[in-house]
């Protein structure tokens, strides 16, 4: 059986991932409602809905490669090539929230809207270079299984 944590990974993974599409779905409810307290939502409801949810999708996206790297994690078998895939396609849709979280600057600058993008910025670097170290590790795995 699997330890705790690696089940609650999973469970948060996936109330995530499934949250997130419920909030993609609902989102132009939510921004027409929060509008009622937010002038800035309700003067800017169109581009927010458009920026959000490409943003969310991305997000989704992401946590789609993480769903799926996991599996390989409770499979015991993580050093493969399909791994390597998901991190570059994740440091693709990290740049492309950090880009899309761009845009907010010319409706409204605050500074979460930098953070939001330094972070995705950090998490797109992060990805890309672990890719780089699992696909040396793929390659020194399939090596090792040759030699064997």
């Amino acid at each position: 059986m699997k330890d705790k944590l690696t089940l609650f990974t999973k469970f948060l993974l996936d109330a995530m991932f499934y949250g997130g599409i419920i909030v993609i779905v609902t989102l132009p409810a939510s921004i027409k409602f929060y509008g009622r307290f937010n002038s800035y939502f309700a003067e800017n409801y169109y581009s927010l809905c458009v920026l959000f949810f490409l943003s969310g999708i991305f997000a989704v996206l992401i946590l789609q490669q993480l769903r799926k790297m996991f599996r390989t994690v409770l499979n015991d078998d993580c050093f493969i090539r399909e791994n390597v895939t998901s991190l570059e396609k994740m440091s693709i849709y990290s740049f492309f929230i950090a880009l899309i979280t761009a845009c907010r600057l010319f409706l409204y600058l605050t500074p979460a809207v930098f953070i939001i993008i330094l972070v995705f910025v950090i998490a797109g670097l992060f990805s890309k270079v672990l890719a780089k170290v699992f696909d040396k590790a793929v390659t020194y795995k399939l090596e090792n299984d040759l030699t064997i």
